[in-house]
């Protein structure tokens, strides 16, 4: 009976987080919910972001692929990412921190970026419904006209969107202040990004982040199945897993860690490989057997 493999992404995400110092591993955490009420009163301040968010990452898109020209397709995945918290597009949400001042919300982009908490959500929340069913729409718009960002902000959040058409309303008095803007460490930021970058790769869907932890509490744990050599080296990788995992913590060894995820992608990619070509080897048995039997067959009938 062949093995079923282990996932290309849950690899990935063992070979990200085996890297990182325990620190570093987020525990899982409950999803923050937005506040929907707040959306009002953000809604065109995140519209004019959604647009300055739109030019930019065209601009820098063309600028990666030159001399070949952008295409509309290119614009319009820009658009339908650029409000999704799961895609690289959206990064800048999490660099926005929502400040009261007086009656009203402001939007103040910080250095780096945060805890994506109930603000994070609810900024997400806004864009969603701002852009609506207008993505292919302003990238179609973007792709033709190729306007100036003033230009498209009037465009994007007052024609084609009533985002900004109306005066923004003020806040009311009796509203419960939103949480501190919380920095979230430079390696844990730099994981999530690569993380967001690996969404689209082939074989990785609905990718997750685990913590050392639950790697080390028996995550993975296989149920009895062949009595083959392949189950008996496949059960033990999460034990080992853990064991190299406590090793490196008590180590606390020091180093660069995109080295570290390198040399672990590398040693990583040799296990598949092996792992395949044991596939390969019960595939090619099975079909020796199957041949055989109707070779057999064959040969009875002509008797």
């Amino acid at each position: 009976m062949i093995k079923k493999q282990i996932p290309v992404a849950l690899v990935a995400v063992v070979v990200v987080l085996t890297c990182l110092p325990l620190s570093h591993c987020a525990i899982k955490k409950p999803v923050a919910a937005p506040r929907r009420e707040d959306v009002p009163y953000i809604k065109c301040q995140v519209c004019e972001k959604i647009a300055l968010q739109l030019h930019d990452q065209v601009q820098k898109k063309q600028a990666q692929i030159s001399p070949k020209k952008i295409t509309e397709f290119d614009i319009i995945e820009i658009a339908e990412n650029v409000c999704n918290l799961k895609k690289e597009e959206a990064d800048w949400i999490m660099k926005i921190d929502i400040v009261e001042k007086g009656d009203k919300l402001e939007l103040v982009e910080q250095d780096a970026e945060g805890q994506c908490n109930t603000e994070c959500k609810t900024i997400e929340s806004a864009c969603q419904e701002v852009m609506g069913y207008a993505d292919t729409d302003v990238a179609e718009y973007i792709y033709m006209k190729k306007p100036q960002l003033d230009t498209l902000v009037n465009y994007f959040c007052k024609d084609l969107t009533d985002a900004c058409a109306k005066k923004t309303p003020p806040v009311p008095k009796g509203r419960t202040p939103g949480e501190a803007f919380v920095p979230k460490p430079s390696k844990e930021a730099e994981m999530e990004r690569i993380m967001r970058s690996m969404q689209g790769m082939p074989g990785a869907p609905g990718m997750q982040m685990y913590s050392r932890e639950e790697l080390m509490n028996g995550f993975g744990k296989q149920d009895d199945g062949d009595d083959d050599d392949d189950e008996d080296e496949e059960t033990t990788f999460p034990s080992n897993l853990g064991k190299v995992l406590r090793e490196k913590e008590s180590a606390k060894t020091k180093g660069d860690w995109k080295q570290q995820i390198t040399q672990t992608v590398a040693n990583t990619g040799k296990t598949l490989r092996r792992h395949a070509n044991k596939v390969g080897n019960h595939i090619r048995q099975w079909w020796k057997r199957v041949r055989g039997k109707m070779n057999s067959r064959t040969g009875k009938q002509e008797l």
